[in-house]
């Protein structure tokens, strides 16, 4: 009879294929594409059948000729967001308007599930809008609502509290107004650091240590 310490005949395999499947499972990733080809990037997706997501936000512009419109305008401009298994990533590239998708060299750079599922419940029910990537501020969590767990740099203009939540796999952020009776502290957390290595794409990476 086989001591405990002893594997079974196949086991090794099977922990490889499973270590496979884990490592080639779809995830969440940020696509870079041309200036102001988002909408028609995350088109060509649909009909493609990849999964996307496009956060859009309501902004109110003035043209010279005092022309007054409301447009629909993206979040994260040049970013759409892809839910696909790593080893399709040619798909993707092959996509009009599609320039590369982050990471670093031929790594991809997943982003968090619930990061993509609380922008998209907070999306058209919160006011959302785009601001200044940040690095350093008082850190508050937001504890009710749809955007509930997620973590930002609070801020305050005029009467109102907003949190400032930011993707860092894209350097990008957004501002959320709240009610100050949603909010907590967040636990502390060790500065972000830019990694030294290049990704794809023309712009740096950082990371929450």
């Amino acid at each position: 009879m086989p001591g405990l310490a002893e594997k079974q005949p196949g086991a090794e395999p099977k922990t490889q294929a499973m270590a496979g499947a884990l490592e080639f499972s779809a995830n969440w990733f940020a696509v870079y594409t041309n200036s102001r080809h988002e909408k028609r990037v995350a088109a060509h997706f649909a009909e493609r059948q990849v999964e996307s997501f496009l956060p859009l936000y309501a902004a109110h512009h003035r043209w010279k000729n005092r022309c007054e419109m409301n447009l629909d305008l993206p979040l994260f401009p040049n970013y759409v967001f892809v839910r696909i298994d790593p080893r399709d990533r040619v798909r993707v590239l092959a996509v009009p308007g599609v320039l590369s998708l982050v990471g670093f060299g031929r790594a991809l750079a997943p982003l968090p599930d619930s990061e993509i599922e609380a922008l998209r419940s907070g999306v058209g029910q919160r006011k959302i809008k785009p601001y200044p990537y940040l690095v350093v501020g008082e850190r508050a969590r937001i504890k009710a609502g749809p955007m509930a767990g997620m973590e930002g740099v609070l801020v305050r203009e005029k009467n109102n509290f907003r949190v400032v939540l930011t993707l860092d796999v894209i350097m990008q952020s957004v501002v959320v107004e709240v009610d100050a009776d949603d909010l907590e502290a967040a636990p502390r957390c060790a500065s972000r650091v830019v990694l030294p290595s290049e990704p794809t794409g023309r712009h740096s990476q950082r990371y929450r240590l």
